[in-house]
């Protein structure tokens, strides 16, 4: 298939799967909105300067639709900046100091749910012509000798640039978590998260498409940090949102089970290799996850905390049973099967059935047929390996 029919099949399927410029908008309008509250004269919050902003698939520009009409998720950080420490404040304080903010806020703006306490975070349920979840991460700054030895790790292990190691460490923070022994005591020992960092990383990987980006910068008049990150759809955000969108529906059903995006996210941003073409992205990726995966723990570091193990799942007990490991690999596999089928097919049919089977897509078959071509009879198809039907690959193949 020739690259551009490539690039229009991958079109197509990401018109389908990407979130309308309005949902943006609308996840904006509401963390700004709960800044605001939180800065009213009022707030027991005010005096903190607290800081609220985005963090996971809206704030990379790597959010999809839902599927069957499931909720938006929208993850927040909530940082009181100034006047408190690990010293004066434990996290149970800390978490219920902004939930008692976010009930007066549910209240007053009408949201019918009241504030669910999850692990590492507050939920607000936000229901209007748009339904969101808002996972609220209550934080502090995390200590100045803390992200120094951060920096330092970053350097060597997630071989950062000393420049971009610095700039990354002065946002790390330290986040509740009511599972830590600690949690309701005085103590130094908090977990420590960068969702602001690790999105600072990512955007360098993203830099490495350079001549994506020049181009990009010649079409807005403008430089690309002029647009915000989900405007800048570079190869990698958009191979990652098909690699996702590929992963929500294989696991539809068995969510015990899925490959959790951060893995993805971050194995993928490492190894892309600054394709400027989406195909191209798309086959380096998924050629070299699997090479970027450690043979010890931590077997996915945080390249932003690398002692920090995104799949230390895996190898808990706790979740044996969900095959983690296994089930990754799995989807890798089929998902190199799948989007081979798409991209490497002289056949249709062949086509569509990978992107129904593999993505959920049924609505572009006559996009496709006029992109590829009609199936002719007994045509010849350039694709190995196993693009079987669902059911998917079984623990016995």
């Amino acid at each position: 298939m020739t690259e551009n029919r490539k690039r229009q099949i991958l079109n197509a399927i990401l018109e389908e799967i990407e979130l309308p410029e309005s949902a943006y908008d609308r996840a904006q309008n509401r963390y700004e909105d709960i800044g605001q509250w939180l800065h009213r004269p009022d707030s027991a919050c005010c005096g903190y300067a607290p800081h609220v902003y985005p963090q996971g698939s809206f704030r990379l520009g790597l959010a999809n639709k839902p599927l069957r009409n499931n909720e938006y998720d929208l993850d927040i950080s909530c940082c009181l900046e100034d006047g408190l420490t690990k010293a004066s404040i434990t996290q149970e304080q800390l978490k219920e100091l902004i939930a008692n903010e976010l009930r007066d806020y549910r209240k007053a703006r009408g949201i019918t749910e009241d504030v669910v306490y999850k692990r590492r975070c507050l939920r607000l349920e936000y229901r209007d012509d748009l339904s969101f979840h808002m996972d609220i991460v209550p934080s502090i700054p995390e200590a100045e000798d803390s992200r120094t030895t951060l920096k330092e790790r970053m350097i060597a292990n997630s071989h950062m640039d000393h420049q971009l190691a610095a700039s990354v460490a002065e946002n790390a923070v330290a986040i509740t978590d009511d599972q830590d022994s600690s949690f309701d005591t005085i103590s130094g020992d908090w977990r420590i998260s960068n969702p602001e960092g690790f999105a600072k990383w990512f955007e360098s990987r993203m830099r490495t498409a350079q001549t994506f980006l020049t181009e990009k910068e010649l079409k807005i008049n403008a430089s690309i940090d002029s647009l915000p990150t989900y405007q800048w759809k570079t190869p990698l955000q958009q191979a990652i949102q098909l690699l996702k969108r590929h992963r929500d529906i294989m696991y539809e059903g068995n969510e015990d089970s899925k490959p959790i995006s951060v893995i993805i996210t971050t194995l993928a941003a490492r190894a892309y290799r600054g394709e400027n073409r989406l195909s191209e992205a798309l086959e380096t990726i998924l050629a070299g996850m699997e090479h970027q995966l450690q043979e010890k723990a931590p077997i996915v570091p945080n390249p932003v905390n690398p002692k920090e193990d995104f799949a230390d799942k895996w190898y808990d007990k706790e979740y044996e049973k969900d095959n983690l490991e296994m089930s990754f690999r799995r989807w890798l596999m089929q998902a190199k099967a799948d989007f081979g089928a798409i991209l490497n097919n002289s056949n249709s049919e062949k086509v569509n059935e990978a992107t129904s089977r593999g993505l959920g897509i049924d609505s572009i078959k006559g996009k496709i047929e006029k992109i590829v071509g009609p199936a002719a009879a007994g045509a010849p198809t350039t694709v190995t390996g196993n693009t079987s039907p669902r059911p998917w690959l079984q623990p016995d193949d």
